[in-house]
């Protein structure tokens, strides 16, 4: 790859977050091209980019010929190999089962040139894992946007075990050239960075229900009218520095051995699981949705982010 600029892209898969990746890159100035195999997917992907960027233009954060540029660097291809012709780099986006994604990278290298930069979208599943077996493993790294993917503007670059320096540069610096936040994940670890600390804040979350301390309502509620304010402005280690490590140090040997620290999922997922509540997909969870409370916090929380990612992350 040298120091070549990446500027042609394939990304592999239109569903919930392919079609956002692909979106951003094109808002960035990259071409790109989107492959589904899925017929109805990626007919519909064009259609729920342009939804997208509505939200953008309310917000006076793109033009509307901005928008239409965007909308014309993206074109549809009519197969892998289509996909995968002249691109610098090939973006991954498909089901988390690592069986299919070694598939897909086994494909995906023999239709594209040894110089060209294999990333996968994945978010917990080992990069070292995923090209395990391939003839080019340092071209293979990982790239973990967040949901909603044109929103959020953090992006994990995963270094797997062979992953070369100059693949991992290159991928950080198309990243800041679209205007992303990636991050230097430099060891191939289980949930990567943000992962690691959203679960365990789940784990604990699903715990204080289950133990009957506080309902899901009111859990949430502390979340985000408490220490959940900050953090799109203070980090938590910031905001253990600000506290004074010392008085850290002090509340954790305190509260530590009281955490929940289980190994395997909690029972009371296992059984809402069992009993059909998915979540927001199902109507019901650990909270009741209907399809129109749905749409609107979707609609409301992806304008709620561009908001903060305007106003206070710059």
């Amino acid at each position: 790859m040298g120091n070549k600029e990446i500027k042609n892209i394939g990304v592999l898969g239109a569903g919930l977050m392919g079609h956002g990746i692909a979106q951003l890159l094109a808002v960035g100035g990259c071409r790109v091209r989107l492959f589904d195999n899925d017929d109805q997917m990626l007919g519909t992907a064009l259609r729920r980019m342009s939804d997208n960027l509505r939200v953008f233009l309310k917000l006076d954060m793109i033009t509307p010929g901005e928008m239409d540029q965007a909308l014309a660097r993206i074109t549809l291809a009519e197969d892998l190999a289509g996909l995968c012709r002249d691109q610098d780099m090939i973006i991954e986006a498909v089901s988390e089962n690592l069986e299919l994604k070694r598939k897909v990278f086994a494909s995906l290298e023999e239709l594209t040139s040894p110089e060209c930069i294999l990333a996968s979208n994945t978010s917990a599943i080992s990069i070292g894992k995923i090209a395990k077996g391939l003839t080019h493993p340092g071209r293979v790294v990982g790239a973990h946007f967040w949901n909603p993917p044109h929103v959020v503007p953090c992006v994990e670059v995963i270094r797997g075990p062979r992953t070369d320096d100059e693949v991992m540069e290159a991928v950080y610096a198309l990243l800041r050239r679209v205007g992303k936040r990636p991050v230097r994940v430099q060891k191939d670890v289980p949930g990567f960075v943000g992962n690691r600390m959203q679960h365990a804040l789940w784990r604990e979350a699903i715990s204080l229900v289950e133990e009957g301390i506080a309902s899901a309502e009111d859990v949430d509620e502390v979340v985000r009218y408490s220490f959940g304010l900050r953090l799109a402005f203070l980090g938590p280690l910031a905001t253990a520095d600000l506290a004074g490590l010392d008085l850290t140090y002090d509340i954790h040997k305190d509260l530590f051995p009281h955490l929940e620290r289980s190994i395997d999922p909690s029972p009371l997922l296992v059984k809402k699981i069992e009993q059909g509540e998915l979540g927001a997909k199902s109507g019901q969870g650990f909270h009741k949705w209907t399809p129109e409370k749905l749409r609107q916090m979707v609609s409301r929380r992806d304008e709620v982010l561009l908001r903060i990612v305007r106003e206070v992350l710059v």
